[in-house]
């Protein structure tokens, strides 16, 4: 029983850090998305001199700013990572992150701050998240069974 209680704290870690991971990979993946969208990725897009910086600009304030909003959500904890009705929490987490990360973009870039551009971050975000923290689910209790 001892040992199976050492290994937990691992466990609960290694949780943790495919889920930091795959929450980076989720925001880059839908800043991907959204640039292809506006025909910023592919042979018709401008230099990648140009559309990289821009997604990094875009990419680091989201990050930090679903890093900080996220454990307040409890994100993170077992409990709620591994509970299907708790999926609106990350949904709610990106919806906040979204906006404070238009702002850091805007002061990033000394650009104007468009609330629209907002709004649709953070249901985009919203959407990329949802759609990785249910994969995670369905996964991890598949895993469990």
């Amino acid at each position: 029983m001892q040992g199976r209680a050492a290994a937990l704290p691992y466990v609960i870690y290694m949780n943790n850090y495919i889920l930091v991971l795959g929450d980076i990979l989720a925001i880059l993946i839908t800043i991907f998305i959204g640039f292809a969208t506006h025909g910023e990725v592919g042979a018709a897009s401008p230099s990648p001199d140009i559309v990289l910086p821009r997604m990094a600009a875009m990419f680091f304030p989201l990050t930090i700013a679903w890093f900080l909003l996220s454990p307040f959500l409890g994100l993170f904890q077992p409990e709620f990572v591994s509970n299907p009705k708790q999926l609106w929490r990350p949904v709610l987490a990106m919806i906040f992150a979204a906006p404070l990360a238009a702002v850091l973009r805007g002061f990033l870039l000394n650009a104007p701050i468009i609330p629209i551009f907002a709004v649709v971050l953070g249901a985009t975000s919203a959407f990329g998240m949802l759609v990785w923290r249910g994969m995670y689910l369905f996964l991890d209790r598949k895993r469990t069974r």
